[in-house]
């Protein structure tokens, strides 16, 4: 599955099969939760968070390339993130752009 934040593919001519997104929400345990707390007095990267977003836009990714594939698409094109806080140490990720197939 060919991913990409353009609207086209050079060399190729693309029929549209429609939009496509996959997301999840993601916690921390309350223990990692209390010592990212910690380090805001500081500064510094919140590595736990950190990490926690990278998990969260792979699985959004992947449950968005498999709803594309269930539509049969060569691959997806115009491919965006967004995150949104739920509460307070949980975050929304949802990866989506638009399937199409190759002519």
């Amino acid at each position: 599955m060919i991913l990409v934040n353009t609207d086209y593919i050079a060399g190729k001519e693309l029929e549209m099969l429609g939009l496509v997104k996959g997301s999840t929400i993601q916690s921390k345990h309350v223990g990692k939760d209390i010592a990212e707390s910690f380090k805001t007095l500081v500064g510094g990267e919140l590595s736990a968070y950190t990490q926690m977003m990278n998990e969260a836009r792979a699985l959004a990714t992947k449950r968005m390339v498999e709803d594309a594939q269930r539509l049969g698409a060569d691959a997806i094109v115009n491919v965006r993130y967004a995150s949104s806080a739920v509460v307070q140490g949980a975050a929304e990720v949802m990866a989506y752009g638009t399937a199409v197939k190759f002519k």
